[in-house]
């Protein structure tokens, strides 16, 4: 920023100075040439009243020489008085009695002069005065372009300071929010940046940054309890396994075999539900996709609830045509879940509902059980959360089928809720159809 504020002062002081230099140029040529005017004028009018010969005077640096009828010099300012003519030009009939050229040099001087000549009508004969001023260089003086370069220079150092604080100064909080950063950590993520009093945007970044920090703690508070309940729902089944085989080993003899391996399979299929669940919900965690196509959602639903018999009543509702794009695999999953988990609270009969909502594929899943109540509604799709009447009615439940129905929901762009009804639990999914 400091870098780029000098530049940008040193481009602007610099037009500054060359509009300075310009002006003055051209303020400093016009007074030369009014100089030299004059001088020749006042020369003219002087030898008008009497000859003039000999040294005449005219102001610093302004040549003035006159030349009688024959083209002779006969009177000038020093250094012109003697040699030729400083310029043979005559004014015309177009520019009367004066006429002025640029001359490079004129003759007897140095450099390139403005000459003005003024002819002057005597009984002699047709005089001659001629008048030289210097043409001002670009820079005007030395001492001109060393000022206003000495003045541009350091208007850019002040800038350049000047930006160099305010900007030290303004992103002196930033600096302290990357301190603050730099010092949390996983095992300390609980801190928070100073939020700066100022409305400005380095407050917004700070609040910004601590609501990151606050999503970020609340998933790192997630994924210790989803790292807890999974070891301790992991160790059970092992556990248990472990402690029967044991004690069929301490009474080998006695042991009925074929009824200790049943009971270890039973145990073993739970830890299979276990670790396919938590693979399922690794894979929506990491976004793993597969090829999505176009699903009738209710033929889906037809040819699911052929595929196997059920304990309770199922009751269709299906609308046809309501179709949608996704992964076929996973709304399968999603509808299985919800429908297992209709099973296992109704009391004898789910109803099944499949509707078009304004451009959205609605699936509805409604038991008749005892209902769950609006505290619970969140808490059921918490991963290896089971309520008390589930654990009562399927104790080998792995408190995932829920969370994976709703994580299958969010990758669809949809979303999985638990609604009003007049009885029983309602389980409501919504994904925008987008065809």
């Amino acid at each position: 920023m400091t870098v780029i504020a000098a530049t940008v002062a040193a481009l602007i002081c610099a037009v500054l100075i060359a509009m300075i230099v310009v002006g003055v140029r051209g303020r400093a040529t016009e007074y030369k040439r009014n100089q030299a005017l004059s001088a020749a004028m006042r020369v003219a009018e002087e030898f008008r009243r009497r000859p003039v010969h000999g040294q005449v005077g005219a102001p610093h640096g302004i040549a003035v020489q006159v030349l009688d009828a024959r083209n002779g010099v006969v009177a000038g300012t020093p250094g012109v008085l003697t040699g030729p003519p400083m310029a043979t030009f005559r004014p015309g009939a177009a520019t009367g009695f004066k006429d002025a050229q640029v001359l490079c040099p004129p003759a007897g001087l140095r450099g390139c002069h403005w000459v003005i000549d003024f002819s002057v009508r005597l009984p002699s004969g047709e005089w001659q005065v001629y008048a030289a001023a210097p043409n001002v260089p670009w820079f005007v003086s030395g001492g001109l372009i060393t000022f206003v370069i000495s003045v541009g220079l350091l208007l850019v150092l002040l800038v350049a300071l000047r930006t160099w604080r305010t900007v030290d100064r303004t992103l002196a909080p930033v600096d302290g929010i990357r301190r603050e950063l730099t010092e949390i950590t996983a095992s300390k993520s609980g801190r928070r940046v100073t939020v700066p009093e100022n409305r400005d945007e380095i407050r917004r970044l700070a609040e910004a940054v601590n609501a990151t920090l606050d999503r970020l703690d609340a998933a790192l508070a997630k994924q210790r309890g989803f790292t807890s309940d999974a070891s301790h729902d992991l160790r059970s089944p092992i556990a248990a396994a472990r402690t029967q085989l044991e004690e069929a080993l301490l009474y080998a003899d006695d042991t009925d075999w074929p009824r200790t391996a049943r009971t270890v399979l039973q145990t073993l299929d739970r830890l299979q539900a276990i670790v396919t669940d938590l693979l399922q919900l690794a894979r929506l965690d990491a976004g793993a996709w597969q090829d999505t196509e176009t699903i009738d959602l209710a033929a889906m639903v037809t040819i699911e609830l052929a595929r196997s018999d059920r304990s309770k009543r199922i009751v269709p509702h299906l609308q046809e045509g309501v179709q949608l794009r996704g992964d076929r695999l996973r709304l399968v999953r999603l509808f299985t879940n919800l429908l297992d988990n209709a099973e296992r609270h109704a009391e004898s009969q789910v109803d099944v509902t499949v509707r078009d909502e304004d451009g959205v594929a609605v699936l509805e899943v409604l038991d008749d059980g005892a209902g769950i109540a609006e505290e619970d509604r969140e808490v059921v799709f918490q991963r290896f959360a089971r309520l008390k009447a589930g654990k009562a009615r399927d104790a080998n439940g792995t408190g995932l089928g829920l969370p994976i129905a709703r994580e299958v929901a969010k990758a669809h762009g949809g979303t999985l809720k638990v609604e009003d009804s007049d009885r029983g639990a309602r389980f409501v999914l919504r994904i925008p159809r987008e065809l």
